[in-house]
């Protein structure tokens, strides 16, 4: 046999071997994007019925507080109302829905159940406070006053948790940091203000100002995309 022709067979050999491996190479990939896709779909689907759940609960303890001593009979109708109100589509699991939120609640210890009625428990206050803080939003007019809020805290070093719980509430909602301990807003949140003194129990350490003026206050303006 031939040189040349030994050549030419181990030539197709090898483009033969080469495709092959290619081929094996695009469906290992196929196969990891596929399965890449499942648990992200997955983790999506996680998240989302995390979040309805937090939600559900949410709307439990607010009717409840709201009425400060509920039925059991009536906390689903009063409830599915409430989420309809926020846009929630009903759907036929609902009712079992909040059942099984009512029961984690209450063994949670954030509901009191006695007699065929619901109440808050003190750390069911707490709880809804802190639901409410995290869900906050605060409402943006159409024109800005020219008005900055600012809000200034002095939390000892004893109540680390706390300020740092504290600034990362103001983060969240897109406060700016002028100094440390000192943060600016362009709209009125003194609702939150309200909240905060009330939830970290931190009436007499957090100071709220409402200015006219803050000096070199045009990164600011650019910051908050303010229109003047």
């Amino acid at each position: 046999m031939c040189w040349p022709y030994q050549i030419l067979r181990l030539i197709i050999f090898l483009s033969i071997l080469v495709r092959h491996t290619l081929l094996v190479c695009v469906n290992i990939q196929k196969f990891y994007t596929v399965v890449y896709n499942l648990c992200m779909g997955q983790m999506e689907q996680i998240s989302k019925r995390k979040s309805r759940n937090v939600a559900v609960q949410k709307i439990v303890l607010q009717t409840i507080a709201t009425a400060g001593l509920l039925s059991v009979a009536i906390v689903a109708p009063n409830v599915i109302g409430a989420m309809v109100k926020m846009g929630f589509v009903p759907k036929p699991r609902f009712k079992e829905s909040i059942k099984t939120s009512r029961q984690n609640l209450v063994k949670a210890g954030l509901l009191a159940y006695a007699k065929g009625f619901l109440s808050l428990t003190p750390a069911g206050e707490t709880k809804l406070r802190q639901l409410e803080r995290l869900d906050y939003k605060t409402k943006k007019p159409k024109r800005w006053d020219k008005k900055w809020r600012v809000l200034i805290f002095d939390i000892s070093e004893q109540k680390r948790d706390i300020r740092d719980k504290v600034r990362l509430t103001l983060v969240a909602i897109g406060f700016v940091r002028l100094q440390n301990s000192v943060w600016v807003y362009p709209y009125d949140c003194e609702d939150l203000v309200t909240l905060l003194k009330s939830d970290f129990k931190i009436g007499k350490d957090l100071l709220y100002l409402i200015v006219d003026s803050i000096e070199n206050d045009g990164w600011l303006i650019e910051r908050f995309g303010l229109s003047i």
